[in-house]
């Protein structure tokens, strides 16, 4: 019972108030955290950083998911009402729907105003790409990646460790997802985020393809094209470098009857509809349908977890 009203008191304090901000937020310690012990790996040699990069990692889980789990364990002990009320503001700051949407919206307004340069601005509270020459075409489609994927990474995969392995599961999973957009990239320091990036595709393998099935639902609940999101997303989803994040970004392509293309990394779908504002809002409104789902499924299983441990 106290991980169904820990779940559902999450779920109401992001709708109700969003993301705290950033000096308060969990996600941006792991981001300040990563970003100086970063500077203390010297070496160019990749067995050298690999090995730098994987103590990171296991150094900043152990950091922020001992404390939660240690401050969860002493609330439980003291007063089941301040373990729910703790242990829903922990989970809270794992998972992001409302300032997901409000952003995606926001750069949509913009571009409907045609403000490209303050929607390239406000694009990168989305994506880490550089958007700097971006066209209009490309800011739509940089967007409506950014709903699709986050769809999985901000919402689906935390609820799902969540609902595996309690609170501390969603805490490790937010942690390695946000080491992963901070050390995962390439240049002469790949071999440091190398362990960061491969743990995080294992951890999304299931969240991923799930989101894409119920983004597939979303779509026919919504009278989209379900049975071309499916076969978009069956057809698609390798072209990206991430073994997962293909998946509901194809399956939102498809759905909505476009091509969304990141220049000389890749192409999903094959659909004629042109990249406009209103496919960003399209594109927000198959993530409502898909988070709403998962919400359903997620206290579903809490559910029959009572009943069967009753």
């Amino acid at each position: 019972m106290e991980n169904l009203l820990i779940l559902v008191l999450a779920l109401f304090l992001d709708l109700l108030l969003g993301d705290p901000p950033n000096f308060l937020h969990p996600v941006a310690w792991m981001g300040r955290t990563a970003a100086l012990l970063e500077k203390g790996n010297q070496s160019r040699r990749p067995a050298a950083q690999f090995l730098y990069g994987t103590g990171l990692v296991l150094f900043i889980i152990a950091l922020f998911a001992v404390p939660a789990y240690t401050a969860l364990v002493y609330l439980k002990s003291f007063n089941s009402i301040a373990y729910v009320i703790g242990g829903a503001v922990i989970l809270k700051t794992t998972f992001s729907f409302r300032d997901l949407r409000r952003t995606a919206l926001g750069i949509m307004r913009l571009l409907r105003d045609n403000s490209l340069e303050q929607a390239r601005v406000e694009l990168r509270g989305l994506v880490h790409r550089d958007a700097r020459h971006l066209t209009r075409p490309l800011l739509v489609s940089a967007a409506v990646e950014s709903v699709a994927e986050n769809a999985s990474d901000s919402i689906v995969a935390p609820l799902f460790y969540f609902l595996l392995f309690g609170i501390p599961g969603a805490v490790v999973y937010r942690v390695v997802n946000t080491l992963d957009a901070m050390l995962g990239h390439h240049g002469k320091y790949e071999y440091l985020g190398k362990f960061a990036a491969r743990l995080d595709d294992v951890l999304n393998i299931i969240p991923a393809r799930l989101t894409a099935l119920l983004l597939v639902l979303a779509a026919f609940l919504s009278r989209k094209d379900g049975r071309a999101a499916w076969y978009t997303a069956s057809r698609d989803h390798a072209n990206t470098e991430s073994p997962n994040a293909g998946w509901p970004m194809a399956a939102v392509a498809g759905a909505l009857g476009v091509r969304l293309e990141k220049s000389g990394h890749y192409k999903l779908g094959r659909g004629n509809a042109l990249l406009t504002p209103e496919t960003i809002g399209a594109s927000i409104k198959l993530m409502q349908i898909t988070a709403l789902l998962w919400v359903v499924i997620s206290i579903a299983v809490e559910g029959i977890q009572i009943v069967l441990t009753s």
